[in-house]
């Protein structure tokens, strides 16, 4: 029986490891993605002359507030984040609750100036185009998410008036929908003219295409363990 317990523990051993290696694996490559994915839009953009106008700035505050900072925003609370593995639990909270902040605020700013900027121009439109449109999905959705993180963070002190599992729950559906929304409005701002015509002046498809399939698979890695954790609080009571 204890040889038996012996091959059985080591079985689950084994499979724990795999396990914990295909997790460490993913989380190194969604940090490589960012770097990919934030690296190219700030290259696109610091090439241009400066004081940079509306649209740069907007690329820029939007990607670091979006991409970078709100990625990693989600990836610290990671059991397998590299860069937050070690610390405590009240400390990684913290740096969500820093990370987060500072990418709403960027994102926050970048949207707006945009939007001001088509709002002077008398022939622009603002949320015309479907990167516009889920633009704003992301934008008040990160208010949202917002204000309602910090309830989240004092879930505690608030309990006499707000349930904290649903002030959590909620933070956990507000984050992914402004993730993906960000990501998404991402992917058709890179099948604008002006960024084909940066990437190449020829047979530019693929390199867009890769760069969306970048943009979609780090959506896709970032967001699965908030949609679990959303799901497991959603069933226990």
């Amino acid at each position: 029986m204890d040889t038996e317990n012996g091959v059985q523990s080591k079985k689950l051993s084994g499979a724990s490891y795999h396990i914990r290696t295909f997790h460490v694996s993913m989380n190194l490559l969604s940090h490589i993605l960012v770097g990919i994915i934030v690296g190219i839009n700030l290259i696109f953009v610091f090439r241009l002359p400066t004081p940079l106008s509306a649209t740069p700035q907007h690329i820029v505050l939007c990607v670091l507030g979006f991409q970078l900072l709100m990625a990693e925003a989600i990836l610290s609370l990671s059991p397998y984040n590299t860069w937050s593995l070690h610390l405590k639990l009240v400390d990684k909270r913290r740096a969500h609750t820093v990370l987060q902040i500072v990418g709403s605020v960027l994102a926050i700013v970048g949207s707006f100036i945009k939007i001001m900027d088509k709002h002077n121009n008398p022939n622009a439109v603002n949320w015309d185009t479907l990167h516009g449109i889920f633009g704003l999905i992301a934008l008040v959705f990160t208010v949202a998410s917002l204000i309602n993180g910090v309830t989240s963070l004092y879930a505690h002190e608030l309990r006499r008036y707000l349930p904290s599992k649903l002030s959590k729950i909620t933070h956990i559906c507000f984050g992914i929908v402004v993730f993906v929304a960000a990501n998404i409005s991402l992917c058709y701002g890179f099948e604008k003219n002006m960024f084909r015509n940066w990437i190449s002046t020829t047979n530019n498809g693929p390199v867009v295409n890769t760069l969306i399939t970048f943009t979609a698979l780090l959506t896709g890695i970032v967001v699965v363990a908030p949609l679990i954790t959303f799901f497991q609080k959603f069933k226990t009571n």
